[in-house]
């Protein structure tokens, strides 16, 4: 290649659209009363990283009134705290491995916080996901809506 086109090449290079990562924190609060503190999620559609924080306001403990952050399928969210609830507090109400949970934080008690780290790249915009409590009794009451996009 000739000297002359590198210089072009170079400013082409610097001029060429490219996808930049974007990571986008959300925090949630979850109580001694069952309730998460909002009902409602969302990230904008070029986030490529959700970094969440789980807070347990309350003051109950872990094996009282343990709660986690779960993030599936509407449809799947039934199947698996069924399945988790069968795989007890040592597997922290969740089943192992199971490719339906998108993501999905440890148990904690009052006072306690919590924070994970996930890619958006499994995540359909506009996909319908909620977000759930898989301790035992809790996913019936204790979930929200997650909107991507």
């Amino acid at each position: 290649m000739p000297l002359r086109a590198r210089p072009f090449l170079l400013l082409l290079a610097l001029h060429a659209p490219y996808a930049v990562a974007r990571t986008c924190a959300l925090s949630i609060g979850a109580d001694d009363q069952m309730q998460f503190s909002t009902a409602e999620l969302r990230v904008a559609p070029d986030c490529t990283r959700v970094e969440l924080t789980l807070r347990h306001t309350g003051t109950r403990s872990v094996t009282a009134m343990g709660h986690n952050w779960v993030l599936a399928r509407s449809e799947d969210v039934r199947a698996i705290a069924i399945a988790g609830q069968r795989a007890g507090a040592a597997a922290g109400y969740l089943p192992r491995d199971d490719a339906r949970i998108v993501a999905r934080t440890t148990l904690i008690g009052g006072g306690q916080s919590t924070r994970i780290s996930f890619p958006t790249a499994a995540l359909r915009r506009g996909g319908d996901y909620t977000f759930f409590c898989s301790f035992p009794g809790h996913w019936n009451v204790m979930k929200g809506r997650f909107v991507f996009g």
